[in-house]
């Protein structure tokens, strides 16, 4: 288990093919590109250029009306007249009104930001999770081999969510720090050029503690949202696998990998947050130093008559709001960089090769017949590792075609070659003298009905999971094909019926149920090709009989696979064909092969003693 789950952090994902024992890795070596994930995440903000205009509009005023406080502030302070012991009481008056005025502007355009940035964070987030799930249909089945499932997930909730935060904190106070930088250094200019390169003194220090911070930090960051990225595949698969867990009495196991990757997540956010965490303090000793410096030039200048008490005033305030951005900078430095970070990650979904785009020719077929043909396939899921060598066979409408073969060798892979769940390494599938490329792969996956070995039914009621291959049909018709799969009884007996609630990972139901409701969802979508993926490998023996009658009058009109490891599945098919080391070994009826006394026979006579299967 230990070593297994090890491979969260050595590798994207772990995961196998369908129906066979390969699995595939690939090293996750995608280098960090900060600027670029900005420049995206802009891109998408512009989405709304109205909505952003008015954010930005609305920050520069507050940012113009907090410039212009201190200003108001030193001339407060100059309508008092020390040496004479008076006071402009009507000039104090008018600028304390327009102070209250600045601050309940101030206000008003602080809060209106917030609900604009508020709405379009979350348009953001609306539109990236479409995305994301929209890619994530495009995506060829070999990148879900090898990724683990709650790194995915991961990536559409946790990273999201941090771009989510940060955006909305972040974009707008971005935008009023360097409008209230700028600002305020063209102001202390105008006032005092002298006190300015005083106040200067601190960006260097600035720069160079940033800079390392960032260094040291942005590395931590990735590495943290990686580790939660693993910490949920841990969770997923060991709360789908949990029966296996018990079943095994593994607790202690996956409880101490858990324990032990969690701990890894810990100490990497610590580090992360550690980091992060000596800007503000340091930001603070530099801001207080440069407060110092500025106190001590403004007295002297104001002693020697050079620059007005109001002035400094104003001098030293303006200096403290000058500090002030780099501080709220330094404040969100930690979440800027895990957004980044989730950023990083959610744009590499993005970015993953999606399925081969259809040739603009494609053609919709009509009419399908059911004749496939293999020609000199080839395929791997490992380059240099062949699953199929050059196969070669052709399979006539009606036709019932049994594969069989060791664990591994191949039998999948062909139905999912003829699916085109996965692309081919070299040589022609037909269906109908047609090439499959040639088809559009909606119109060419509508050409089959596929009951796999592990049966999947979606949130919903029983008769939403039968009709999810054909979403026109009527009650009535989804009852003929329940009754066809022997499930009517099962289904009529539960509280609910036909609405009775079921889950893709809840056990409210046997495997055996499950089953032949995916049986029944093949019956009902009435596609020429059958795919029949060991469709009776959970249910007993008496229901099994029942189901090949049923499947026996439904193969009649239809080209049919079967893969299967019970003898009395197979040996009615119109053809058996061996599948080993990647090529078909021999091919034949039952008794043809049986007489002829090769591989098929070898792994008939070895299984019997067992129970009267053959290898699957």
């Amino acid at each position: 288990m230990a070593e297994i789950n090890k491979s969260y952090e050595k590798m994207p994902g772990l995961g196998r093919a369908l129906g066979g024992s390969h699995q595939r890795f690939r090293p996750h070596q995608k280098p960090r590109n900060t600027k670029g994930t900005i420049r995206r995440l802009l891109t998408m903000l512009l989405q709304w250029r109205g909505t952003m205009l008015a954010a930005v509009l609305l920050t520069t005023l507050s940012s113009a009306v907090s410039i212009t406080l201190p200003l108001l502030i030193g001339r407060a302070v100059n309508t008092f007249n020390i040496a004479a012991g008076t006071v402009d009481t009507a000039g104090l008056t008018t600028i304390l009104l327009v102070i209250a005025a600045c601050y309940l502007t101030a206000w008003a355009t602080d809060t209106t930001n917030g609900v604009v940035m508020a709405k379009v964070t979350q348009k953001l987030v609306k539109a990236i999770r479409t995305q994301l799930f929209a890619k994530l249909q495009k995506i060829p089945l070999g990148f879900f081999d090898t990724r683990a499932h709650g790194d995915t997930m991961s990536r559409l909730t946790n990273d999201v969510d941090n771009i989510s935060q940060t955006v909305s904190q972040a974009t707008t106070q971005l935008v009023s720090s360097c409008l209230t930088i700028t600002g305020t250094l063209v102001i202390m200019l105008t006032l005092s050029p002298v006190m300015t390169c005083v106040a200067l003194v601190s960006i260097p220090l600035f720069l160079l503690l940033t800079r390392t911070i960032s260094k040291r930090s942005s590395g931590l960051f990735l590495e943290q949202q990686r580790k939660l990225g693993a910490l949920g595949g841990i969770i997923e698969e060991n709360i789908v696998g949990l029966k296996m867990v018990k079943a095994f009495n593994r607790q202690k196991n996956v409880t101490a990998e858990f324990a032990r990757v969690n701990a890894e997540l810990r100490s990497c956010s610590a580090k992360a947050q550690t980091w992060a965490g000596f800007l503000m303090p340091f930001m603070n000793v530099i801001n207080n130093l440069s407060f110092g410096l500025i106190a001590t030039a403004g007295g002297v200048l104001s002693v020697r008559g050079m620059l007005s008490v109001g002035l400094v005033v104003s001098f030293l305030t303006y200096s403290r709001q000058f500090g002030m951005p780099l501080n709220s900078i330094a404040g969100m430095f930690a979440n800027i960089q895990s957004a980044l970070a989730g950023a990083e990650r959610v744009f590499e979904l993005l970015d993953e090769a999606e399925e081969a785009a259809d040739r603009e020719d494609v053609r919709e077929i009509t009419d399908v017949k059911g004749k496939v043909e293999f020609k000199d396939v080839t395929f791997s899921y490992i380059p240099g590792s062949p699953v199929l060598k050059d196969v070669s066979f052709t399979v006539n409408p009606g036709e019932v075609v049994a594969l069989v073969g060791e664990t591994g060798a191949g039998k999948t892979t062909i139905v999912n070659l003829l699916t085109r769940f996965y692309e081919l390494d070299g040589g022609r599938i037909l269906i109908d003298d047609t090439d499959i490329l040639d088809i559009s792969r909606e119109t060419l996956r509508g050409c089959f009905s596929v009951v796999l070995q592990e049966t999947f039914l979606f949130t919903g009621t029983i008769a939403d999971n039968i009709r999810y291959s054909r979403p026109t049909a009527t009650d009535e018709e989804v009852r003929a094909a329940a009754g066809l799969a022997h499930a009517d009884d099962f289904i009529s007996r539960l509280p609910g019926g036909y609405e009775t609630i079921v889950t893709g990972s809840a056990d409210n139901l046997s495997l055996g149920q499950r089953q032949l409701i995916a049986i029944a969802r093949a019956i009902l979508a009435e596609a020429p090709i059958l795919i029949l993926d060991e469709a009776t490998s959970s249910v007993d023996t008496k229901t099994e009989k029942e189901i090949q009658q049923a499947l026996l009058t439904l193969m009649k009109s239809h080209t049919s696979f079967l893969i299967a490891h019970r003898l009395s599945t197979i040996r009615d098919a119109d053809r058996i064909m061996v599948i080993g080391g990647g090529e078909i070994l021999e091919s034949g009826t039952h008794n043809a092969l049986m007489a002829n006394k090769g591989a098929y026979y070898e792994m008939v006579m070895s299984q019997l003693g067992m129970g009267g299967g053959i290898g699957a």
